[in-house]
């Protein structure tokens, strides 16, 4: 690991191995996102990260689909339903409830970094960013905010830009991206939204790694992360390029 300013700045998201949604097994009942997956990554000392989806009536839940079926009961986008609504949902394969963020952070309480997503619909909507801020606002724990979106995560630097942010990212050329008009593609492609959104670190895909303009931007002294990681080969080869890992199903 390269020990430059500005990782210095962010060793409470590079100094540990980063528990995608946290550490979950589904096998043992212990899924996704939820509170029985965060403890399980307090307890073995991991960084969290975790996934937001903004409700119909404007909160901040714990929640990484659009839509309600894989996960719960129920049918429809998470922003068509209440609050109350996806709390009263127990998540399937598991006794645990959909927790909004402010219950998060009470789990948390600041005892590990949480690496929040903010999920997009991609359509300049800066309700979920506002949200989380203002719920994060008094919160004292080490946590950052990142998106796929460069739309979100400029809204977070105009919000608060003292809120360590980042980019999610990979080469775009997945099928998924031919929905987005050409020049969003291409901005995401070249990263050239980094002018505007001024992210603190980025976290990228392991699999299309190594990457000039990823090279370049870590060759400046910015920390990556890469994800995700789901054995100790892929770790060793991610960390080659990244100066942190996001992982499941396996110990890092």
């Amino acid at each position: 690991m390269r020990f430059t300013p500005q990782l210095r700045a962010l060793d409470f998201i590079v100094a540990r191995p980063i528990a995608h949604r946290g550490l979950h097994d589904k096998a043992a009942g212990v899924i996704e996102n939820t509170a029985s997956a965060f403890a399980a990554a307090i307890a073995g000392n991991y960084a969290i990260e975790c996934d937001l989806q903004i409700t119909e009536d404007g909160e901040a839940v714990v929640f990484h689909d659009d839509h309600l079926d894989r996960l719960i009961e129920g049918t429809g986008k998470v922003k068509h339903h209440t609050a109350a609504a996806m709390k009263a949902q127990t998540i399937r394969g598991s006794s645990d409830r959909v927790q909004t963020l402010a219950e998060l952070l009470v789990q948390v309480d600041g005892r590990v970094p949480l690496v929040i997503e903010l999920k997009s619909h991609w359509d300049g909507d800066g309700t979920l960013a506002a949200r989380a801020l203002a719920v994060l606002e008094k919160y004292e724990g080490p946590y950052s905010i990142m998106s796929f979106d460069p739309d979100i995560i400029e809204t977070v630097r105009e919000i608060s830009p003292d809120t360590i942010r980042g980019i999610v990212a990979d080469r775009a050329a997945d099928g998924f991206y031919n929905a987005l008009p050409l020049e969003r593609r291409l901005e995401l492609r070249s990263l050239s939204h980094l002018k505007r959104t001024e992210p603190d670190f980025i976290s990228f895909f392991f699999g299309e790694l190594p990457w000039a303009p990823l090279t370049a931007y870590r060759q400046a002294g910015h920390p990556v992360i890469s994800w995700t990681i789901r054995s100790p080969e892929q770790a060793c080869a991610a960390r080659r390029y990244s100066d942190q890992i996001t992982f499941e199903r396996f110990m890092a």
